[in-house]
């Protein structure tokens, strides 16, 4: 059974060194600048702990630099928290930078294997998704030659088309991914219902307040990199102040 348990997760950045604080430079977004043992830092999460089970969708909102993006970081491993812990039980899988891993002078093919050592698959899995990968970017012959020949709609069709190759059981969105030309943002759409209906869990990081009603059963709002609101969608979109502190940018 799927889960995830984050347990009092702080993240800590060290600031250059040199780096003054003053109090005019207190900003309305971003994290906590402080000063430990001397050497200035920003706060970027702050004993952030919650838990989800399988079925859970959770959204999680807030104003740019309140800690979504680093969240979902720590809880997929790229970041390793400062104090707290995170514990996951099944595989987890992201959809951050899609276009990560991709080289210019690389055929679309060979891109594909090396996109898929990246996110970890093993050679057989690699070939096993290959034509299934292939026909639905709609590349045809253009997957042999290099990639710098694409336009930028032909390399996004690829990258998708690789990313949502997999059907993960904890999958983890910074915004909704769409790609291509109106057709293809259709197809592209389609699949990516179907990899929300499979996973068993969901956590997505948005600005979009229509697509987090319609995901998810679950809201954490952040604030300055801790939790400021935590518990079920419908009553978070419902409370009284809504409509003045969710003017969130699409």
């Amino acid at each position: 059974m799927v889960s995830i348990r984050a347990r009092n997760v702080s993240l800590e950045y060290p600031l250059p060194r040199g780096f003054r604080l003053s109090a005019a430079g207190r900003g309305a977004v971003g994290g906590r600048f402080s000063r430990s043992g001397g050497e200035p830092h920003v706060t970027a999460l702050d004993d952030v702990s919650f838990g989800l089970e399988a079925g859970d969708r959770l959204g999680i909102v807030g104003t740019n630099g309140a800690g979504k993006t680093t969240l979902l970081k720590v809880l997929y491993g790229i970041y390793e928290p400062t104090s707290g812990s995170v514990e996951k039980v099944g595989r987890v899988d992201a959809l951050f930078n899609i276009n990560l891993g991709f080289r210019r002078e690389a055929t679309g093919r060979r891109n594909i294997v090396l996109r898929g050592l990246i996110n970890g698959w093993s050679s057989n899995e690699i070939d096993s998704r290959m034509n299934d990968i292939i026909e639905f970017s709609e590349l045809g012959d253009f997957i042999d030659m290099p990639l710098k020949t694409y336009s930028a709609g032909m390399s996004t069709r690829l990258a998708f088309a690789i990313a949502t190759s997999f059907e993960p059981e904890i999958l983890l969105m910074d915004e909704w991914i769409g790609a291509g030309d109106k057709a293809f943002q259709n197809k592209a759409r389609t699949r990516m219902e179907e990899i929300v209906a499979k996973a068993g869990i969901i956590v997505l990081a948005s600005h979009n307040e229509s697509l987090l009603k319609r995901v998810c059963n679950r809201i954490v709002r952040m604030e300055k990199g801790r939790v400021a609101w935590d518990g079920p969608a419908d009553e978070y979109f419902n409370r009284p102040e809504a409509g003045e502190s969710d003017s969130l940018p699409g």
